[in-house]
């Protein structure tokens, strides 16, 4: 039966193909694809640790004491039963040989099926026992990923997952299902098989959201019940434009999203005939647009779609999915170098590390629901309580800037303090290269205007750095008081709201006061919808996506900036800036 699911509308575009559910697991299970020829080293280590689990079990009900509850011991028995059934373990090797999914992955799929089937009996007693099958799965899940995998490193198996496009087994477009994907998630799956995404939880500038459109796949995100709702092997259509997630979709409505999905196809070519143009409005207006990376490698997309530069590179995915351990600074040095290396001469601007609220580190990760990571020990706060890992990560930034020009941008500043704290710590790095005899380059150096705070002390930033960056995410979150990974109140998360605009604009006007180049590099940036009234408020430094550089193209050499400008701060001054904007310039 065909029905609908209603969501966020984040990553346009239209995808069709069969579902895949992540579980959501207490434990970090990893999802990735292997190898044909890995299939029985996966299962291998599936048996190892089911094994490991039953003699765990055993010796458990071994060494009961004769006091012991009577329930007790039924209840190992309950788990062993569960653990040594056919219908778990077939399941699991099915998932591993069909779908070429890592164990893990097989194991949380197949336990989600086996759930279901828990939850439509009528017995409440055999209802419970989903909970018991649930604790059996993580005890399996804590031996294999305790485990040494005797298959390849990660990284090779990324690289073939291209060649499994062409496999039998992937045939059929696969759209993935779940509850919420962590950063590190999307950055396994960036390179994958998927179609789109849908996501439980979220908003417009979750990492879920951020990454599907930097990878142009069509997503939904805050859909609620998705994983839930949807069966694993559904064939769903994602509607990217309208936030809608079809299940079992009819015939008739299959070609009608056949067609869209085409008709954006023919629009994507379009736009890359416009690669090579350069980004001039029709008064003659020159506009830098540049491209957020999250890794080395993305600097040849970037470079693919036109980029004139990197205005974002966000160091923190270097030290995530780690388990605590960080990079050290050559390694830094080495990522930072590639990046730079691959823009060709162009400007690369790497922020430091930003992590906390949506981006913690596992050893940041925390389940008091009292705190809120968001106004916690987070970026430019984490990294001058750290100065030790603070100075690592300058000192590999100062030493890539010997390679080709590169821009520093401190993310999260709010404090004057802040700021002299900073300044001395790239002193001293600067201070410590040069004692070693370690080539290093000079850098610009760049607040991110992201707290109103900053935004409201914008002159004073001004006069301390080289240029500004306004980190629009954030700005609007904390203006608004709005969490934008919180599906329950990202509606009310509203670039155009006249607070955010007016500190948008002010920003711009002090930077053209003091002779400081501003750019914008939220995702107010990559919004063809608003680049009109960004260029009519003065922004001629746009950073985004690189999936989105050249729909922002297109709108600015239709553009006439100067005429713009009268239209713009009339937006800005408006109770409500949406209708105005609506109708039209």
């Amino acid at each position: 039966m065909t029905f609908s699911i209603h969501g966020l509308a984040v990553a346009r575009g239209v995808a069709i193909g069969r579902a895949v559910l992540v579980a959501s697991s207490r434990l970090d299970v990893a999802h990735y694809f292997i190898a044909a020829d890995q299939v029985e080293a996966e299962i291998a280590r599936l048996r190892v640790a089911r094994n490991a689990v039953v003699e765990e079990l055993q010796r458990l009900q071994k060494d009961l004491p004769k006091d012991a509850p009577q329930e007790l011991g039924a209840l190992l028995d309950v788990h062993l039963m569960l653990l040594q059934d056919d219908e778990l373990t077939t399941g699991v090797k099915r998932w591993i040989r069909e779908r070429l999914y890592n164990a893990e992955w097989a194991l949380t799929s197949q336990f989600e099926v086996l759930a279901r089937q828990f939850d439509e009996m009528e017995d409440a007693y055999l209802r419970e026992r989903k909970a018991d099958l649930e604790q059996v799965v993580e005890r399996v899940l804590r031996h294999m990923m305790g485990a040494a995998s005797p298959v390849a490193p990660r990284e090779p198996r990324q690289r073939r997952l291209g060649e499994l496009l062409l496999d039998d087994t992937h045939d059929v477009p696969l759209v993935l299902v779940a509850h919420d994907l962590s950063p590190a998630d999307m950055l396994q799956f960036k390179k994958s098989v998927f179609a789109g995404f849908v996501t439980d939880v979220g908003g417009r500038t979750s990492h879920t959201a951020i990454v599907a459109r930097s990878m142009d796949i069509p997503a939904v995100v805050g859909t609620r019940t998705a994983s839930q709702l949807v069966r694993q092997d559904d064939w769903i259509i994602v509607d990217g434009e309208a936030g809608i997630v079809i299940v079992d979709p009819s015939p008739i409505i299959l070609a009608e999203y056949g067609f869209k999905q085409r008709q954006g196809e023919l629009e994507r070519e379009r736009l890359s005939r416009l690669r090579n143009t350069p980004a001039v409005t029709r008064d003659g207006q020159r506009v830098e647009l540049l491209a957020n990376i999250e890794m080395p490698d993305d600097a040849r997309t970037a470079l693919k779609v036109g980029a004139v530069g990197v205005g974002l590179f966000r160091s923190e995915f270097l030290f995530m999915g780690r388990h605590g351990v960080l990079p050290d600074e050559e390694e830094q040095y080495q990522a930072y170098r590639a990046a730079v290396e691959g823009m060709q001469g162009l400007p690369v601007t790497i922020r430091t590390v930003d992590v906390g609220a949506d981006k913690p580190l596992d050893e940041l990760r925390h389940d008091d629901a009292h705190l809120n990571p968001a106004l916690g020990l987070r970026a430019i706060r984490w990294s001058l309580a750290e100065p030790a890992m603070f100075l690592t990560q300058l000192r590999a930034i100062l030493r890539a800037a010997a390679h080709g020009p590169v821009n520093l941008l401190i993310p999260m500043l709010a404090h004057l303090g802040e700021i002299r704290q900073m300044q001395a710590l790239l002193a001293q790095a600067r201070t410590q290269l040069a004692q070693a005899g370690t080539p290093h380059g000079l850098v610009r150096v760049g607040a991110m205007i992201e707290v109103p705070a900053a935004a409201l002390m914008v002159d004073s930033f001004a006069r301390a750095f080289d240029f500004l960056s306004i980190g629009t995410n954030d700005l609007i979150q904390y203006t608004l008081a709005i969490d934008r990974a919180d599906e329950t109140v990202a509606h009310l998360y509203d670039p155009l709201h006249p607070a955010v605009l007016r500190l948008v604009a002010a920003t711009l006007d002090a930077g053209a006061r003091h002779g400081k180049p501003v750019s914008l590099c939220g995702e107010m940036a990559g919004d063809p919808a608003l680049t009109r009234l960004l260029l009519g408020l003065g922004l001629r430094s746009f950073s985004m996506h690189p999936a989105q550089i050249l729909a922002v193209k297109q709108e600015v050499l239709r553009a006439d900036a100067a005429r713009l400008r009268d239209w713009a701060l009339q937006v800005v001054a408006a109770e409500e800036p949406a209708a105005l904007l609506a109708s039209g310039h």
